[in-house]
Parts: C-alpha cells; structure tokens; sequence
C-alpha cells in the first residue's frame, strides 16, 4: 500500500482535524454505494480506510512516523543488517534480489552456490521459501476471500456508552461489534478475518464496516463536542439561578449568571462523545430565553415602563 500520507492527501505535520477532514472527504467520493460500478473506487475507497486507520491513531501514527510499522499497519522486519556481505548488499542492508537468484539455482556473488542460498531462505523464512512462495508440499496457497461491506447505523447514546451491539454480516454471519472510541460518521472500519471464505487454504477477506450516527433531534456534532440549545425562563436568565441541562448520560444541573442573554453558550466538559484517548469531549449548552406563557401583568407594565424611560 501507498505511504498514508499520500493516499489522503496531506502533508506528515498535518493536524488531526485535517487528517480527518480528508479521509471525510475521500470516504464519501469513493464509498461503494455511490459508486457501484466502479472497481477502482472501491479500491481506493478500501486504501483510504487503511490509511486512516493509521493515521487517525494518534499511536499508530507515531510508530508509522518512526518506523516501527509500515503502511498496512504491519512491524517492519529488522535483525537483517548482518547480511550485508551478501552479493555486495548495500548500506549493511540484506540483498534479496541476490538471494533470490541464489534460491533459484544461480550464484550469490560471493561464491556460494544455490544450495547454500536455499538453506539460507529456509532457515530464515521457512519452508515457503523452498516452493517460491508456495504452501506446504509446495502447492500454491488459495486466494485470500473477497471483502465484504456493511453498515451499522447507531445513535449518540450508544456510541457515548460505548455499546457493544449485535450486527448481521453479508456472509450470513453474525458477530458482536463494540463502537469504538472516537468514532465519526461514515468511518469504515476493518473486521479482519469476517468476508468471505477463501476456501480450503486461503485466508478469509475482511468486513468493512461503516458506521452511521444517526441525526438526532436535540444534540447536533462537532468532532467529539457536541452542541445544543436550553431554553431559560425569563426570571432565571435576569436574576440568575440554576438549570437543567440534558446530556446523552442525563440531565444535570448548570448555574448560569444574573442577566444572561439569549445565545451565550456555557461549556460542560467531559459531556460529549469518546475520544480514542479514553477522554471525551464537551458539551456546548448554548441559551434561549423563553418568555411565559400566556399575558403576563406585571411583566407588561415592567415593559412599558421600560419603554417609557427610554422615549423620555
């Protein structure tokens, strides 16, 4: 697979907002319900969600960015730079094309011949070696299983809980699937291991699950914050005092401060979604000042005596 950076289109000290917007975007042109017909889509759809799932991993991405992983996710080889001697390897950096010419019978530069290269390939990497990459008693290994694609929608309640939740797969099968912390809408995430079967030998291909949030009727998303509107009486938002405000876990109780206008917006921290971290966002309660309900006495001649003073 491509360097990540590349696949999403963003520079390596990019932001995790902007990594994010990118994948966001690439995800969407290329999903395969909108692009049914189009293999290369979904080819570059699937590397998109590989290369997210690296870079959107803050953990990951450091041991990308050292080194320590390659673009699919995997440890890099290392314990090699002693065979340097090896046809001449550059850099103190194992030969492998030479050591190939010696596994398939010619020499190695340096005089051995292929027997040697072969034990050589053996010892390191295992029989498969012996076969050119075949399996045991050098048949070829069967072709990994075609992917799957899935969707989950979900709601704000469960992906702050953090639900584990029962999903039906295109295979026929069905497994538990817990929402991931720091999970945005239209994510794909790869269940290894869970498409369809390879066969006798080959490896099963993997689920590729998307997740959907579904809209919900109070609370609107930013990230792993979340945004909302309270209303407050009109007596409370003049002399101050304390409201309820409602979160995906339950109402609390929020102090806001005498002669407070409509739209000012208070934080609550730690009331918002789950972050890959294990922390979680905030929320935004931002207020509208609700007048009483029905002719008011008072609240008129208050009012019109405001108004008066003015005109004055």
């Amino acid at each position: 697979m491509r360097n990540p950076y590349d696949v999403l289109g963003v520079a390596k000290g990019a932001s995790e907002a902007e990594i994010k917007k990118a994948y966001r975007k690439l995800a969407k042109d290329f999903h395969p319900d909108r692009n049914k017909n189009d293999v290369k889509a979904k080819d570059r759809f699937a590397e998109a969600n590989s290369a997210y799932e690296i870079l959107g991993d803050a953990e990951k991405r450091k041991q990308f960015d050292r080194g320590e992983i390659d673009a699919e996710g995997k440890p890099r080889a290392t314990g090699f730079e002693g065979f340097g001697g090896f046809g001449g390897g550059r850099g103190g950096n194992f030969d492998f094309e030479n050591m190939a010419r010696a596994q398939r019978g010619g020499s190695m530069g340096g005089g051995m011949g292929g027997g040697m290269g072969e034990d050589i390939f053996s010892h390191i990497f295992g029989e498969a070696f012996r076969a050119g990459g075949a399996g045991p008693g050098g048949q070829r290994q069967a072709a990994k299983g075609d992917d799957v694609a899935a969707e989950l929608a979900v709601t704000l309640e469960q992906v702050a809980s953090e639900e584990k939740l029962r999903l039906a797969l295109p295979t026929g099968r069905e497994v538990d699937v817990v929402i991931p912390r720091g999970v945005i809408d239209g994510q794909t995430i790869r269940l290894r291991g869970l498409g369809q079967s390879g066969g006798m030998r080959g490896e099963p291909g993997d689920a590729l699950l998307t997740i959907r949030i579904r809209p919900h009727p109070r609370f609107t998303v930013e990230g792993a914050d979340l945004r909302t509107t309270v209303d407050v009486p009109l007596e409370d938002a003049v002399l101050g005092g304390t409201i309820r405000v409602p979160t995906l876990t339950g109402a609390v109780e929020m102090k806001i401060p005498a002669m407070t206008s409509s739209g000012r917006t208070f934080r609550l921290r730690g009331k918002g979604l789950p972050k890959k971290d294990g922390t979680r966002g905030d929320l935004f309660a931002t207020t509208a000042i609700v007048l009483p309900e029905g002719e008011d006495a008072a609240l008129t001649d208050f009012a019109q005596g405001r108004r008066a003073t003015k005109a004055a």
